[in-house]
């Protein structure tokens, strides 16, 4: 993808000074980090957020002429040698930030060459099992309104009350009420089927509004929600990269604020059904349990997963996925990926790592045994659903949710398929690397 790149020309003609990328944006230093040097980080106009050592952040601020009213009248070579050399104690001469800027800022697509002229066109990396097809729907104004009005809820007192309010709520709920027959009455009931997936599907917006809102809570700007694929199932996201400005309580704050908002949704359909005793309800409260469970998983890239990115300070735990069995399985020698992580983060991702795969081989196990029985299982439902359609009252209802039906029987096996498939390729390329050496 082409990043738009701005440059100066002099009164000759000739192309003049580096310039930023345009809309790059300086985030600043990666608090309670677990690297042992604490990156700071910058913002490209396409969203990704670039780690770089102190040294090169400093490169890039006294590039970012917005904070030098002077810039006119020294060249942005001198005047950034000059910084350097003032702020570092060390001697830095215009040769010595050419190289910086061509050898490891270009290339990452935060500044143009020393020379004006653009770097290659630059990729943006797609993370393993990584949120695809991304589509805003909200723009970032509008997300800045809307958390603004729900903000208020992360104050302590609001929040205990809240979560208290749920805990009881919950005992009373699952101790007195029979969810397994409200079940069934949904099942045989289109209208109420549809009724449960629209809930649903407005408990998972309001999670992403969750995040936003815990995102202005702290103190940043969250930026456009919208709507995407993650493996195989429609999803709903939020812009929170800002909330790498804050520090770990708050980013932690930010990932829960999803869950957060899961449990007063399910706090309000517990509050109607003890108000009217429309059974649906009760299966909507179990769908957005369920969401609740899923998200705080570990794992895939659900709030879990950022959890605990958020508790050690590594932002990425899937690329340590590698190093961590090659040092402990096959017992190489230290990454310097792992080297460059503090002792008690490093001691984490490990845990998290021989957690991780057990679980997914586990589970793809467990699909592949049991893959028959699914697959007729499936079916077997699916062409119940089909044929009873339109045996209902209203059969536009009948179809649609029969078609529903089906297509939640086969998204999950798809989806973790898809998920683990990449895992297991992985460990093939791993085994066979190591085979031939």
């Amino acid at each position: 993808m082409s990043l738009p790149f701005a440059s100066r020309t002099d009164e000759a003609g000739r192309v003049g000074e580096p310039a930023l990328v345009a809309g790059i944006e300086l985030v600043g230093e990666f608090e309670d980090s677990g690297y042992r040097e604490p990156p700071h980080l910058v913002c490209r106009p396409d969203g990704q957020i670039v780690r770089l050592p102190p040294l090169l952040y400093q490169v890039v601020r006294a590039l970012d002429d917005r904070h030098h009213q002077d810039c006119e009248r020294e060249p942005v070579m001198v005047r950034v040698a000059a910084e350097l050399s003032r702020e570092t104690g060390r001697q830095f001469t215009e040769e010595h930030v050419a190289f910086l800027v061509d050898k490891k800022l270009a290339p990452l697509g935060v500044t143009t060459h020393s020379d004006g002229s653009p770097p290659p066109p630059l990729v943006r990396s797609d993370p393993f099992l990584a949120f695809r097809f991304r589509l805003a729907v909200v723009p970032e104004h509008v997300t800045w309104f809307l958390s603004g009005l729900f903000a208020w809820l992360f104050r302590p007192l609001v929040a205990a009350g809240a979560l208290g309010a749920f805990v009881g709520c919950e005992a009373w709920l699952w101790a007195t009420q029979d969810t397994g027959a409200a079940l069934q009455s949904v099942l045989f009931s289109p209208a109420n089927v549809l009724l449960v997936v629209f809930l649903a599907i407005a408990s998972c917006a309001f999670h992403e509004l969750g995040h936003g809102a815990a995102c202005r809570y702290g103190g940043v700007r969250p930026g456009a929600m919208g709507c995407g694929i993650y493996l195989v199932w429609p999803a709903f996201y939020t812009d929170i990269t800002n909330s790498y400005r804050l520090g770990r309580a708050g980013r932690i704050r930010t990932d829960l604020g999803g869950v957060y908002f899961n449990a007063l949704f399910a706090l309000a359909l517990i509050a109607v059904y003890g108000a009217t005793g429309f059974q649906p309800l009760l299966v909507a409260i179990f769908c957005v349990h369920l969401e609740m469970i899923q998200q705080l998983l570990p794992t895939l890239r659900f709030d879990g997963y950022y959890i605990v990115a958020d508790l050690i300070g590594i932002p990425d735990l899937f690329k340590y996925i590698g190093p961590i069995l090659q040092r402990f399985l096959l017992r190489r020698p230290q990454d310097e990926r792992l080297r460059a992580l503090k002792r008690r983060p490093q001691i984490v991702v490990a845990v998290w790592v021989m957690f991780l795969i057990p679980v997914l081989l586990l589970q793809l196990g467990m699909v592949l045994v049991h893959l028959p029985q699914l697959l007729r299982a499936d079916w077997q439902k699916i062409n119940f659903l089909m044929e009873n359609a339109t045996a209902t009252g209203n059969p536009v209802l009948g179809v649609t949710s029969a078609c529903l039906q089906s297509l939640l029987l086969v998204l999950p096996i798809a989806g973790l398929v898809l998920a683990l498939v990449p895992v297991v390729r992985g460990l093939v390329r791993l085994a066979w690397r190591s085979a031939r050496r």
